[in-house]
């Protein structure tokens, strides 16, 4: 039987105030609601700080140091503040209203963090980022068909009591505050991608990491947003460490990481652009993130 706990709400933004204030609504209208929200401000040059003034909401600006310097201020300030468990979201999703109950009482002891599933605002049966089959030590398979799963109603189907131990972190992600305090905070040089690969790892050395299929969590669907640059420097150099660190079967991965980047990039934002990363104007940023990924280089060194 599960106790109650305290816990802080966080939310990390960076010139969304429109959707931040939508996830603030819903945070508020929790049937438990969270002991405190704070907001942290990655140098949002909109109204966001005007915004969360006249609501009275607790926040912290800061330098854009990237979602990873985000996540990491808001888990200090749990950690300083003696909370029992930390609520982490970005700002363009939103929870359902029963999420943090849910959470809650999934979030038992030994168990380093429970999630929401995130689901398309406008198409709720599907996910956003589809979940990994999972070979027989709880890693993303690479050989199984299909690798993806991308519906509730799929997952569903293999998911353990409605659990599933997978997840995307901070997207409605609860995290116990006594796993933090044996793992450690968030490794701030991922920047902008792959510090919640990372911290999901690091997180089950302490204990299971689940995605709760009752709890939901809805954002909109990113799967036509344009690359720039600097996402895909990150994406590919970022993967190819994260590879190293944690997985099997690296090569493979490796080059199925550089074939993704490249496909993704001439979905969302055209052939031509994708080219360009092989042979064109941005070639040095492609081949500089692959070499800086093979070499364990992690940190904030974008050259475009």
């Amino acid at each position: 039987m599960s106790t109650s706990k305290v816990i802080l709400a966080v939310v990390v933004t960076y010139n969304r105030r429109e959707l931040l204030e939508r996830c603030i609504n819903y945070l508020q209208k929790q049937s438990r609601l969270p002991d405190h929200i704070l907001v942290i401000n990655n140098g949002s040059t909109d109204d966001t700080e005007e915004m969360l003034k006249a609501r009275g909401i607790h926040y912290i600006t800061q330098d854009n140091v990237g979602s990873a310097g985000g996540w990491y201020r808001g888990i200090q300030y749990a950690l300083k503040e003696g909370f029992d468990a930390v609520w982490l979201m970005d700002d363009d999703g939103y929870p359902d209203i029963e999420s943090l109950n849910i959470l809650e009482q999934a979030l038992q002891p030994g168990v380093a963090c429970v999630s929401s599933v995130v689901l398309r605002e406008d198409k709720p049966t599907h996910f956003v980022f589809p979940f990994s089959v999972l070979n027989k030590n709880d890693l993303p398979a690479v050989f199984a068909c299909p690798r993806k799963i991308s519906s509730l109603k799929r997952l569903s189907k293999i998911a353990n009591g409605g659990m599933y131990p997978f997840a995307h972190l901070f997207n409605g992600a609860l995290v116990s505050t006594e796993a933090i305090k044996q793992i450690g905070n968030i490794n701030r040089d991922f920047f902008i991608y792959g510090e919640e690969v990372d911290y999901l790892f690091r997180l089950r050395r302490f204990g299971p990491v689940y995605s709760v299929l009752a709890a939901h969590h809805f954002h909109p669907d990113v799967n036509s947003r344009p690359y720039t640059p600097i996402k895909i420097y990150y994406y590919i150099k970022n993967t190819l460490i994260l590879n190293r660190r944690y997985l099997n079967l690296v090569f493979v991965r490796n080059i199925l990481t550089i074939v993704a980047a490249l496909g993704r990039t001439a979905y969302r934002n055209g052939l031509s652009e994708a080219l360009s990363y092989l042979v064109g104007r941005n070639a040095r940023t492609f081949y500089r993130a692959i070499s800086r990924g093979l070499q364990d280089q992690i940190g904030k060194d974008f050259y475009g």
